[in-house]
């Protein structure tokens, strides 16, 4: 049994489910329709095998040799981030308060879910506009390279399995929010849901247009 491959894969699967931009559009999109949702957890997954193709290549290591670069990847990510949260919180305002007494007060229907194309593409865009990720795999991944052993096929294997746990990860999620879609998409849930993911991408957006250039 190889011991390092499966601490790697404890330690891959608590990154990939871990909450953050990826889970609060994965769960947005989910309200919306089963469809949205998993699509948009594919295009996560997508965006998770760009990120580590550039750790096995190494290319990574230019963000972090290239401020510059770093940190204009970082101010596009950032703001894309932050484009997706204050879109949710103004999709909420427009909309107005819940009405009292209303009789389709038990469905959420006011939001239309979005063509595959499109959530598939958000899922993809939030995942690979996040430029900590691949200076996160740059550093991981050779931990979990044994002593002697080849690194590259080691590495595309430690990568793949980072991809996969997305793919079962990411659906599972959505497919959970559909399961609970009744009581999910109720408006004054789903609109506390909405706005909570809306504030929380709308920080996370900020953190990276504002934060600290990484060295």
């Amino acid at each position: 049994m190889d011991a390092q491959l499966i601490a790697f894969i404890g330690v891959a699967a608590g990154m990939v489910a871990l909450p953050g931009a990826d889970f609060t559009v994965v769960v947005r999109n989910a309200l919306a329709s089963r469809g949205s949702g998993i699509a948009t957890a594919v295009g996560v997954a997508g965006g998770l095998l760009v990120h580590t193709a550039l750790a096995v290549a190494c290319l990574a290591a230019v963000l972090v040799t290239m401020p510059v670069l770093f940190r204009t990847v970082q101010l596009l990510g950032g703001a894309y981030v932050l484009c997706l949260g204050l879109g949710a919180l103004y999709a909420i305002r427009r909309r107005g308060p819940v009405a009292e007494g209303n009789p389709s007060s038990d469905e959420a229907g006011d939001r239309a879910p979005m063509s595959p194309g499109r959530s598939l593409r958000q899922g993809f865009l939030t995942n690979a506009l996040n430029p900590k990720a691949p200076v996160l795999f740059l550093s991981l991944l050779p931990q979990f390279v044994p002593d002697g052993q080849p690194p590259l096929p080691r590495t595309l294997l430690l990568a793949s399995m980072v991809v996969l746990l997305a793919l079962v990860w990411f659906p599972a999620v959505a497919l959970l929010v559909d399961r609970l879609g009744r009581w999910l998409r109720r408006p004054r849930t789903a609109r506390a849901i909405e706005g909570g993911s809306g504030a929380a991408l709308t920080a996370l957006g900020l953190v990276l247009v504002t934060g600290p250039l990484l060295h």
